[in-house]
Parts: C-alpha cells; structure tokens; sequence
C-alpha cells in the first residue's frame, strides 16, 4: 500500500523541463518516503488560506524594505550627482556598485545556509542584517564609510529576494502561485515610490538638521528589524521539513496550513492522513540538502540558462532605474523634480504588478518574459531620445510598469526550474550572477554616462535585453504555471 501511495503521489516536477531539453538522466525520485510525497500533495490541494495570507503580508514587509533599499541607492546616485555633493564619476560608480559586489557573496552563502538551516530562519537574519547596516550607514560622514557599509548591507540584499521567493514557491497554492507572487511584489513596491517622496520632502525640510537620506536608512533599518520579528510568527516551509528527515515539524507546519480557515469559504481537498508515529522515526528521506556532484551534473543546464538570463537582466532593470536619475539630471531636470520622475516610475512598477497578477498564471512564464523584455527595450531607447517631460515621463513609467511584471515572472520561473532541497542555494547562486552583473553594469554605465556615451549607455541596456530574449527563447522551456513543483 506504501509502495501505491509513493507511486500515485509522485507530483509533477521539473523532469517536463528535463524532457524539453533531451536530458539523458532519468528523473530524480525526490520523495524516497511515501509521505514525503503525501505532505507535497497536501500542500499543492490546500485552497488559499488565512495562513497563506498573513505569509504574504511578513514577507511582503521585509520585501517592501529590501526594495526601498535598493531605490536609496537610485536617490544617492541622483544626489552625488548634483551639487552640494557631487561625487567624482569613478566615486560615484565603486559606492552604487558596492550594494551589488556584497551581493555577490551573500546570495550564495545564504541561501546555502537557507538549505542547510531552513527558509525562515536565514530570512530572519538577512533582516535584522539590513537593518543593522542601514542603521551604521546613516550615522558617518565619509566616502569610504558609506561605500563600506553599502557594501555590506548588499549581503543581505542579495540574499532577502531568491529566498523569499525560493520559500513562497515551497508554500502556495500552485494554481495561485504566480499571481499571489505579483500581488506581493505589488504591495512592496509601495515602498520605493513613497521612499523617494520622503526623500524629497526631506530635501528642503530636514528635521534636526540632520539630512534627508539619513532619515530615509534609519527608517529603513528600523522597519527591515520588525519584519524580522514578525518572521518568527510564521511556519517553516514543510515540504523543506520533510527532505531533510524532520517528519515531526514537517506534519506541525503541513497542518497549521490544513487548519487555516480558507479564503472565501473554499473548502479544503481531501488530505491524506497524518504520518503514523511509528512511521516517523525512519522517515526514509534523502540524506543532507544543498548540492553535491550528481544534482550538479543533473542540473546543469538549468543553472546554466538560470544564470545566464540573471546576468544580463541588471544591465537594463536595475542600470535604468539608478541612472535614469543622474540622466535626467544631465537633460536639465532639477534634482526635486528628478525625485518625483523616479517616484513616479516607481509607481509604474506597482501598477505592472497589479495588472499582471489577473494573468500570469494563464500565461506561459516564458511568453510574458519575452513581451516584458521586448517592451522594456523599446522604452529605454525612447527615454534616451526623449527632450521633453512628457516622453521622459511616460517613458521613465512605462519601463516601470513592464519591469514589474518582468523581473518577478523571472523570478518565479527561475524557482520553479528546481526542486525544493536545492532551491535556496540554485536560486541564490544564479541570483548572485544577477548582482555581478549590477556591479559590472553600473561601474562600466556610471563613467560612460559622466562621459559622451549617454545615448550607447541605453543602446546597450536594450542589446542585453534582446540577448536575454534570445537566449530565453533557443534554450528556455516554457515554464510551470498552474503547476507543481517539488
């Protein structure tokens, strides 16, 4: 009856995406133990619960921090380039930059950690990480103080992302999971618009005499420090529980969902019984989690285009939104202005959330990767050849209304391509290939825009997004939407 039980359980998994590339490997039997796979089945049947909610809501909090974050940096690129403060280009680039280079080590070391210790826990400390380096940022003067200390705040940065996305995947419903993704992202984005208004307001108005962008960490740190707290309030991922052995916390944390009461009076799908106790104490499962020699050969192609398509993304999503500020400021825009341009972008992401979250799940990932990437590019070269406010606006809106449907779907299209014992650390290390590229992105974009090349600046933010879509489209598979994933 086991036997059964392991063999009709067995969900859906990446071996579509192995087939699609002509993998010669057999498809990996992930859940050796038959409730293993029972626990998976529980988790994809569950409705949306109140659970699931409150879920969403913490880790839209932290998220909403870690974004803000990130726009800070786009506000201090557009205030070191202006008057009183104005930074050397080369400055300038190595202090932007140095949020990313941390990344590059953070994003590999937790989410390795994710795998080894648990979503939630890494997440927590990520957190309460930002929130002490924020903290640090905002009470020195100094270049190399600041350049210092952005630094090490990116080792959390690079990290908060993949593994929030890495445990949402673990934990929502697999024909909402898209949508619940971008509906998170859209409540987070929330911080970057009214961030940078804050910046603006303090601008002129500097409480204590202490300046704006001070204020604007502090307040940063301090809220990224509460989502930590609230973090500790949420179940662990039991799908992770159970790969690991621990069926005990795995069968805890599957029915804190099942007992969740459902949203809109949707009742529950007929779950399983409960792992007997005398079937925990040999739960069978694969020993150890995180990579070893065959999930590496396994996986290779997978990390391959995961990598690949990360890399080249920063060049244009997170190049345009830091250096449209100083590129505005170029075309003669004032810096208050500059504030409310990148405000309102801000705001375009929000609405690309929003909009998307009514149809990414009925829409193949790669398709809309593909539509968000072409449109994007199109938009960077208008904002390049645009004069006026009313095409630097709607231009500058617009490439945030499609970034915020394009870097989520990336997102969750790059999870779903692995299993849960090694999600952490595959998302997380493509996702350092990400931060590489911002570095790389904005020490090389940063003097050349200082320099006579603001118009190639933006030509080569649109050839790295053609090149992802070529990539995306000869090697990619369509993705798992509506799908489980394991």
């Amino acid at each position: 009856m086991r036997m059964d039980l392991a063999q009709n359980t067995l969900p859906r998994t990446g071996t579509h995406y192995l087939a699609e590339r002509r993998v010669r490997h057999a498809p990996e039997v992930r859940y050796r133990h038959p409730y293993a796979a029972s626990i998976a089945r529980r988790m994809d049947q569950l409705p949306l619960t109140r659970l699931h909610l409150a879920i969403m809501a913490i880790c839209a909090c932290g998220f909403m921090f870690d974004l803000l974050e990130v726009a800070l940096g786009g506000g201090l690129s557009a205030m070191f380039s202006a008057a009183p403060h104005r930074l050397a280009a080369t400055q300038l680039a190595r202090l932007i930059a140095a949020v990313y280079v941390g990344a590059v080590i953070g994003a590999p070391l937790l989410g390795w950690l994710a795998d080894q210790f648990g979503r939630k826990r890494v997440l927590m400390a990520a957190l309460w990480w930002l929130a002490a380096t924020s903290i640090a940022l905002a009470l020195r003067d100094g270049v190399a103080w600041l350049t210092t200390t952005r630094l090490l705040t990116g080792l959390a940065i690079g990290a908060y992302p993949p593994l929030m996305i890495a445990y949402l995947t673990d934990v929502l419903p697999p024909r909402r999971r898209g949508a619940l993704i971008l509906i998170l992202c859209a409540i987070s984005t929330l911080g970057m618009p009214v961030g940078l208004l804050l910046l603006r307001s303090l601008t002129h108005f500097q409480p204590l005499g202490i300046e704006s962008w001070r204020w604007l960490f502090a307040m940063s740190g301090f809220g990224a420090a509460c989502a930590g707290v609230m973090l500790r309030f949420i179940p662990e991922s039991p799908c992770w529980l159970m790969g690991i052995g621990r069926t005990e916390a795995a069968e805890t944390a599957c029915r804190a969902f099942e007992r969740s009461k459902p949203i809109r009076n949707v009742a529950l799908a007929a779950a399983p019984a409960a792992i007997p106790a005398e079937d925990r104490a040999n739960p069978g499962a694969d020993p150890g989690v995180g990579w070893n020699r065959t999930l590496l050969r396994r996986y290779r192609s997978q990390l391959i285009l995961a990598g690949s398509l990360y890399f080249l993304s920063p060049w244009a999503t997170v190049a345009f939104s830091i250096l449209s500020g100083p590129a505005l400021i170029a075309k003669g825009v004032r810096l208050s202005d500059t504030f409310v341009y990148l405000a309102l972008a801000a705001f375009g992401q929000l609405a690309g959330n929003v909009s998307a979250a009514s149809f990414i799940d009925h829409l193949e990932r790669r398709t809309a990767i593909v539509l968000c990437a072409s449109l994007m590019a199109l938009t960077v070269l208008v904002f390049a050849a645009s004069t006026t406010p009313i095409f630097m606006i709607s231009s500058n809106v617009a490439f945030g209304v499609f970034s915020g449907i394009f870097v989520p779907a990336l997102s969750v299209y790059v999870a779903e391509l692995f299993p849960t014992r090694i999600r952490s650390s595959a998302t997380s290390a493509t996702w350092a290939l990400n931060r590489i590229g911002s570095a790389l992105a904005l020490l090389v974009l940063i003097p050349m825009l200082r320099g006579s090349g603001g118009i190639l600046v933006f030509e080569i933010m649109a050839g790295t997004l053609i090149a992802g879509i070529a990539i995306l489209m000869i090697f990619g598979p369509a993705g798992l939407a509506r799908r489980s994933v394991n």
